[in-house]
C-alpha cells in the first residue's frame, strides 16, 4: 500500500524541527526574565558621554533586545545566504 500527501504519518510534536529550535530559545528566555526581573537596584550607566541613572532592570532589558535584534537579523542573513547556494 503507498501512502498519498493526505495520508502521512503523524510526527510527534517535540520531534519538529521547529519545535526543537523554539525550545532552547523559550528556556533561555525564560532564565535571562527572571534575571532581569530579580535585578532591581538603581545604577549609573555611561552612555558615551552622559552618566545616567535608571534600575539594573531596564538596563538589562534593552541590553537583551538589542541581543535578540542582532541574533535575528543574522539568522535571517545566513539562511538567506544559504538557499541561495541550494538554489
Amino acid at each position: 500500500m503507498t501512502r498519498t500527501s493526505t495520508d502521512k504519518a503523524h510526527t510527534p510534536f517535540f520531534s519538529r524541527p521547529g519545535v526543537r529550535r523554539l525550545i532552547p530559545f523559550a528556556l533561555i528566555t525564560a532564565i535571562a526574565l527572571i534575571f532581569i526581573l530579580e535585578n532591581r537596584a538603581s545604577v549609573e550607566i555611561r552612555l558615551l558621554v552622559p552618566m545616567v541613572t535608571m534600575p539594573l532592570w531596564g538596563a538589562l532589558l534593552i541590553a537583551w533586545g538589542l541581543g535578540m535584534l542582532a541574533c535575528l537579523f543574522t539568522v535571517r542573513r545566513r539562511s538567506s545566504r544559504h538557499s541561495r547556494r541550494m538554489g
